[in-house]
């Protein structure tokens, strides 16, 4: 078999972590597991990521970036700004509960953080990348629309993405990834987009 650089063999693997994590299950992705899923040496595994760490670190980086991205690449559109907050909001949503099940992958690294120390330490990282894209987008569209936030972007992307995260893990319990959500979570998903409007500003939201 021809060697394969180590530059194109570690997102190889990477890759193949990801798919083998959301069909089975973190806990399902020993090396030996890993290293089948790609038809490589289980030492492949071993030599490129020389921690279990390492290999959750690239995982959690790798799907981060991806979700980020995808969220980057939506576009507002024209209108309001509580219009195009909503259209954000909602292509947040899609990228979360998507098809591909990567939500219910990070909703386990982060239960996995709760006893693990270096797994706690991949998900803070994580958790300061989103809030600080968040707090990065909402002030970029109140700057497009010349409007001064009436608290601070980090501040809001905390409170959203607070009540974000317990709405994507009620809609992961009742239904699958990539079904529509039921009518309750949608209604409290419009909620949290007035509410994060009216925090951006200083309105009680419906008003």
């Amino acid at each position: 078999m021809a060697h394969v650089p180590a530059s194109e063999r570690r997102p190889q693997l990477v890759r193949a972590a990801i798919d083998l994590m959301t069909r089975e299950g973190v806990a399902a992705a020993s090396t030996r597991a890993i290293a089948a899923e790609l038809g490589v040496a289980q030492a492949t595994v071993h030599y490129t990521f020389g921690t279990k760490k390492d290999l959750y670190r690239a995982v959690v980086e790798e799907v981060a970036a991806q979700f980020i991205g995808q969220v980057r690449a939506a576009s507002p559109g024209d209108g309001p700004f509580g219009e195009q907050v909503r259209t954000l909001v909602h292509a947040l949503w899609e990228a979360a509960t998507g098809e591909d099940g990567r939500c219910v992958l990070l909703s386990e690294f982060e239960t996995l953080a709760m006893r693990d120390p270096d797994v706690r330490e991949i998900m803070l990282g994580l958790q300061r990348a989103i809030e600080g894209t968040a707090g990065e987008m909402i002030g970029a569209l109140a700057a497009a629309h010349g409007l001064t936030l009436a608290a601070p972007a980090g501040r809001i992307a905390v409170h959203f993405l607070s009540g974000f995260d317990g709405l994507t893990a009620r809609h992961l319990i009742r239904r699958h990834p990539g079904e529509q959500p039921d009518p309750e979570t949608l209604a409290a998903l419009d909620v949290l987009v007035a509410t994060t409007v009216g925090l951006c500003l200083g309105e009680a939201a419906g008003q």
